[in-house]
């Protein structure tokens, strides 16, 4: 336990022994479920006081805390401290956050700073949007989708069968038509099949989910194709409604290009705030444009206001939390956040790969995906979300490079437990991550035992001097030392690099064959970390 945890620990329990204690479970167990009962006051009680119970809580959470690895949750928020006497009050902010009631007792006034924040990100006037702090990423995709339902009661519901399960939860609830999108191996939208069922339902109208970052590959729906193939299809704007679910992507995209904005022709965008940004109640905030509320709209005079939410009485505690949160950080501070997370998401994926591990990352992503291991308690150790034979580690910004290399480390010494003497093999995820992602025996990648570098903001991919001169002679290669360089110019396309990389695999093959002879050491070109020589390389585990 830190001292910054203890000194937590007496501000809230001071009647309880505050040594460091001994917890039963270690952090990197599971937590066990707490066998507890309401007992009556007065009665005798033969076991730990209630103060005693949460401390020990309170200190299994401090310690699981970093083996929170699979799910989206920001789990760094120091102004617990600061915002902790506003537990005293009940924030009820209730009915529609523009509208003032009669009672007090509310946030809306931070609450309505939060939305405009958001508002601004994605580019739509104070005066032409609406919107509200929810309950969660889930409400926000019941009310995009309810105000689409409302605005073409005869559209069919288009989702991809990557969407979150509370998009389909909706269709039922709403009792809409729907159809389920195929999607790539990465998780994304396929298109062609869209463009498929949009031309099999043209006399009805559109509402589509558009995903910006899915729930386990972190794939993003491409907003600019998915219009031009509803302009293609004969959909005029009128006929569609586009609700784009970004719980957890909504508050980097902005920060890596412009793909959510209301300058385009979207009905609303929602986003989980204690994801990203980070809040210890779940939240999220939607936004739609002002002019399609009207359809939900109701005026309840109980409540001395409209209400056009969801879930009408909303906590009032996270729109501060928001709006602290917003406050302390500002753009520039969620910018260099992006920043850490790809980063790290890379250095993950990376690592990964260079143990022979089954690994896939997509583009603008910190969901890392990788083979399922093997063993339960592992999940449960490290807190993995799991998917058939898939696993993922959601690189939050609270996850550090120790915990990722200590994640690593467990999951190498693991590896070796369950696979020795080859009793048992690593699952095959080809079909799920892609077999060029996938290192199971039979689709092992020879590739990433090749010595390369890439910098930072560079298309200039270092690698191993070829062995053959007739073979840097046909691809044009420019070389330097035991160096050789392929320039990613605009004309290079992934069938010519598919292409390069087949032949290389297939010609190192011949040349070292036998360990005749041995790849060049080019540790002192592009760095030992990069080179995958005989000495330098990592030991890869054969599954």
């Amino acid at each position: 336990m830190t001292p910054r945890s203890l000194a937590r620990r007496r501000l809230l329990f001071p009647n309880v022994n505050n040594k460091k204690q001994k917890v039963e479970q270690s952090g990197a167990g599971p937590r066990k479920n707490l066998q507890l009962e309401v007992l009556e006051p007065g009665l005798k009680n033969d076991g730990p006081s209630l103060d005693t119970i949460l401390v020990n809580y309170l200190d299994t959470l401090t310690q699981r805390v970093n083996f929170h690895l699979g799910y989206p949750v920001n789990i760094c928020y120091d102004h617990y401290a600061t915002l902790a006497p506003l537990l005293q009050f009940h924030l009820n902010n209730c009915g529609d956050p523009f509208l003032q009631n009669t009672v007090d007792f509310h946030s809306k006034d931070f609450e309505v700073a939060v939305l405009d924040w958001f508002a601004q990100l994605w580019e739509i006037e104070k005066d032409q949007y609406w919107g509200y702090v929810t309950n969660g990423g889930t409400e926000g995709n019941l009310h995009g989708i309810l105000l689409g339902r409302e605005l073409l009661p005869e559209g069919i519901l288009y989702a991809s069968k990557d969407s979150h399960y509370s998009v389909f939860k909706a269709a039922r609830m709403y009792r809409m038509d729907s159809e389920t999108i195929n999607t790539s191996v990465n998780g994304e939208m396929d298109y062609s099949d869209l463009r498929a069922k949009l031309l099999q339902n043209k006399d009805k109208p559109a509402i589509i989910n558009v995903t910006i970052g899915t729930t386990f590959k972190g794939a993003i729906d491409d907003v600019d194709v998915i219009l031009e193939t509803l302009k293609d299809c004969g959909y005029s704007q009128d006929r569609f409604y586009i609700h784009c679910d970004a719980a957890l992507c909504g508050l980097m995209t902005p920060f890596i290009n412009n793909m959510i904005s209301f300058k385009k022709p979207i009905g609303s965008v929602t986003i989980s705030g204690h994801k990203f940004l980070g809040c210890p109640m779940p939240c999220g905030v939607q936004i739609t444009r002002k002019s399609y509320i009207n359809n939900l709209s109701t005026n309840v005079e109980y409540i001395a206001s409209v209400d056009a939410t969801i879930s009408g009485g909303r906590n009032g505690l996270t729109p501060i939390f928001l709006w602290y949160s917003l406050s302390a950080k500002g753009q520039i501070g969620l910018q260099k956040d992006v920043k850490k997370c790809l980063d790290n998401a890379k250095y993950l994926k990376d690592r990964l790969q260079q143990e022979g591990i089954s690994v896939m990352l997509n583009e603008l992503s910190i969901i890392v995906v990788l083979e399922r291991p093997r063993d339960h308690e592992f999940v449960r150790r490290w807190q993995l979300s799991c998917v058939k034979d898939m696993a993922h580690v959601i690189v939050m910004p609270g996850i550090t490079r120790e915990m990722i290399d200590n994640f690593i480390s467990d999951l190498v010494q693991q590896r070796k437990q369950w696979y020795q003497g080859g009793k048992a093999e690593a699952p095959c995820v080809a079909d799920d991550i892609g077999a060029q992602n996938c290192a199971c025996s039979y689709h092992k990648i020879d590739y990433i035992r090749i010595s390369v570098m890439l910098n930072e903001l560079s298309i200039i991919v270092v690698l191993e001097r070829p062995r053959d001169h007739e073979f840097f002679r046909r691809w044009q290669l420019s070389c330097v030392k035991d160096m050789a360089h392929v320039i990613v110019m605009p004309g290079i396309t992934r069938e010519m690099l598919d292409n390069f990389i087949s032949e290389l695999v297939q010609q190192r093959k011949q040349w070292y064959k036998d360990e005749k002879a041995e790849a060049l050491c080019v540790a002192d070109g592009i760095g030992t970390q990069n080179c995958a020589c005989s000495y330098h390389k990592i030991d890869y585990i054969s599954p």
